[in-house]
């Protein structure tokens, strides 16, 4: 049986991702593979971008598949928030993530690799021109 399901994440896949795309990476687990771990977070990336825009990536839970899909427990979510100069920021418009919103959620890892791209390609100077016009 094939499956069109993007793989599952980890802090070290996710990691991975980010340093090829140029970023200075930071992580942690947040949970053992114990159930009483008192984390509510599976793991945690900050990246940092040469452009100095940053990514916080958080994997919230485990997801449980069925045996014929995968083993035991997964990260097949994140959720993503932008910083830009230190702070939670939005995207200058054009941009398919972070129009309106600091945060991102539940994006799988295809959906976090195109982000990532967006990121490292993005010119700071888009967020002072689109703030001094208004748009930002």
């Amino acid at each position: 049986m094939t499956t069109t399901q993007p793989p599952p994440m980890s802090e070290d896949s996710v990691t991975a991702m980010l340093s090829a795309a140029g970023a200075r990476v930071r992580g942690r687990a947040g949970r053992s593979d114990h159930y009483g771990s008192p984390r509510d977070l599976s793991f945690e990336v900050k990246a940092l971008f040469p452009n100095q825009l940053g990514l916080q990536i958080t994997a919230r839970q485990y997801n449980y598949r069925d045996p014929w899909e995968a083993s035991g427990r997964v990260n097949d979510l994140v959720d993503v928030a932008l910083l830009f100069e230190g702070n939670y920021s939005q995207l200058p418009k054009g941009y398919r993530y972070f129009q309106g919103t600091d945060t991102e959620e539940n994006l799988d890892s295809d959906q976090l690799q195109e982000l990532i791209e967006a990121i490292a390609t993005i010119n700071p100077k888009l967020f002072i021109l689109q703030n001094l016009t208004g748009d930002l």
